[in-house]
């Protein structure tokens, strides 16, 4: 049996979605003419209480674009130490902005206001000038850790008090809402935009939306076309997400529930020297042995993970990843 934990990118389109996708009717998006792009944007907006989105190829385009468009050069925004659009975005903040990060070492990735006031600099010319706050939910690096709305809520009080915007990088963010039981249409409340992915848990083959005021996405589209994520007949991928949406976000506890599993099951393991707890659909464990000999070895039985440190390894469970393949992967850890 394969089973691939490496990931929720790895999800294949369903049958339902594969069907959606050939019947989308489309045009070009670029004119403002798919009108299953559009519908895309508008219903996302409408689920985050935000005024407008636009449709991307990637979840590190919208971050981008949204850093550009809530900054200026010579700006410096604010974030976790292990926050996706510092680490794994290849250096876009810098590249495209030409803004610099003050990075804060907030648990497993969560910030609170207190951690944030302090770090916000003062108006004087030796200083970057601050401007925005960036939050990742889930913390990918975190294990999956959560924000909930009565967090956030002190960190967008202080934002509007001095002036700042407030970015979510929203990759994982349904699964957030499964486990905390928040409701999507309050983030519009507190956030001036909210990147949310659509190829991870959700199960679409490519795409994240931005969401924001009518006006930032005006502009999110100038920086969109400079970035070369002018798409035409987006129709296509777009009624994946569209699907993916109506479809995919309830059975996202399930995914939470494989974790749990084998994340006990790890707990049992002499091999584990510790687990990050589990929340949502990522299990971070560290390891006695280097991360990839215990990688080698779960290959060699079919199963794929991947490694965050030299004794750290990440399952991520997914709509791929069924019951039968979670109880295979269970019976492999105890024989490890």
């Amino acid at each position: 049996m394969n089973v691939d934990l490496r990931s929720d990118t790895v999800t294949k389109p369903t049958p339902g979605m594969l069907e959606a996708m050939w019947s989308a009717k489309v045009g070009d998006d670029v004119f403002g003419e798919d009108e299953t792009v559009n519908t895309l944007e508008e219903k996302a907006a409408a689920m985050f209480g935000m005024e407008a989105g636009i449709f991307c190829p990637s979840g590190t385009m919208t971050n981008q674009i949204a850093i550009k468009c809530f900054t200026q050069p010579l700006d410096e925004l604010i974030a976790d130490q292990t926050a996706h659009v510092y680490r794994y975005e290849g250096g876009g903040i810098a590249f495209n902005s030409a803004v610099s990060t003050r990075l804060l070492n907030g648990y497993r990735g969560i910030l609170t206001a207190e951690m944030i006031e302090p770090e916000i600099n003062a108006e004087n010319i030796h200083y970057p000038h601050t401007s925005l706050v960036v939050l990742e939910n889930t913390v990918n690096k975190g294990g999956g850790a959560c924000y909930t709305l009565n967090q956030i809520a002190p960190i967008a009080a202080l934002c509007k008090e001095r002036g700042l915007k407030l970015h979510l990088d929203g990759a994982r963010i349904f699964n957030a809402l499964a486990h905390t039981g928040d409701k999507a249409v309050n983030y519009g409340n507190y956030f001036d935009g909210v990147s949310v992915c659509l190829s991870k848990g959700l199960g679409a083959p490519v795409g994240s939306v931005l969401l924001a005021d009518k006006e930032t996405i005006k502009y999110a589209r100038r920086i969109r076309k400079v970035l070369g994520g002018g798409m035409r007949q987006a129709g296509f991928l777009a009624a994946a997400g569209i699907f993916a949406l109506d479809h995919h976000v309830e059975r996202l506890q399930i995914d939470h529930a494989h974790a749990r599993i084998l994340a006990d099951e790890l707990a049992n393991c002499q091999w584990v020297t510790n687990i990050i707890p589990v929340e949502t659909n990522i299990v971070l464990f560290d390891t006695v042995e280097p991360a990839d000999t215990v990688l080698e070895k779960l290959a060699t039985k079919g199963i794929k993970a991947s490694s965050t440190d030299k004794h750290r390894i990440r399952f991520v469970t997914h709509l791929d990843v069924h019951a039968d393949q979670v109880e295979y992967v269970v019976g492999v850890l105890k024989s490890l």
